[in-house]
């Protein structure tokens, strides 16, 4: 199945929950989170929720993190050049929607790559192998490429995996995890 056409289809399953599902999914994937060996790291970076696309909630994650007193790394997007810078979310941060309805900081502390330790993936779909489909324009293959080998990346979806493996570019890079409401996925 190409990328287009995966993306069409969880796209499509994503428009079929209800709030309270969507709801009830992001609770669960967060407490599947406490599950995974990740928790004695410093950085973690969250992407924050674009409701209109129906991600997952990702506040529940932001909770277990601040409540674990983790320093936790927010991205902005740069469109010209499918880029993100990130940045340390502090009580001061500023976090307003962009052109495309993504909650981003306005500016702060700046985190390079490589500083951090985990980060959690959006995605539309993934496989058994742990290669992922995104919204495609490569922003989060640039990240996770600057960040060090050892750096965690997690994926978050609502859905298990493909059982077809996908085509994969030279560019893409694959998960570690993926937590689902139902289960911890490991690659």
């Amino acid at each position: 199945m190409s990328k287009t056409t995966l993306r069409k289809k969880y796209k499509a399953l994503r428009n079929e929950l209800t709030p309270q599902q969507l709801d009830d999914f992001s609770i669960a994937i967060a407490n599947n989170l406490l599950k995974l060996p990740v928790w004695e790291k410093r950085y973690y970076h969250l992407f924050l929720t674009i409701t209109e696309q129906k991600e997952i909630d990702t506040e529940f994650v932001l909770n277990i993190l601040l409540g674990k007193d983790k320093d936790v790394v927010l991205s902005k997007s740069d469109f010209k050049n499918h880029s993100l810078t990130h940045f340390l979310l502090t009580d001061n941060t500023i976090i307003k929607k962009n052109a495309y309805n993504i909650p981003e900081p306005v500016d702060g502390i700046e985190v390079p790559s490589t500083k951090i330790d985990v980060v959690f993936i959006p995605l539309l779909a993934y496989d058994t192998n742990g290669n992922r489909v995104g919204y495609g324009k490569g922003f989060y293959d640039r990240f996770l490429a600057e960040c060090k080998p050892e750096t965690i990346k997690i994926g978050l979806s609502f859905f298990p995996p493909e059982t077809t493996l996908f085509t994969v570019d030279a560019t893409d890079i694959g998960l570690d995890f993926c937590v689902t409401p139902e289960k911890v996925f490991e690659f």
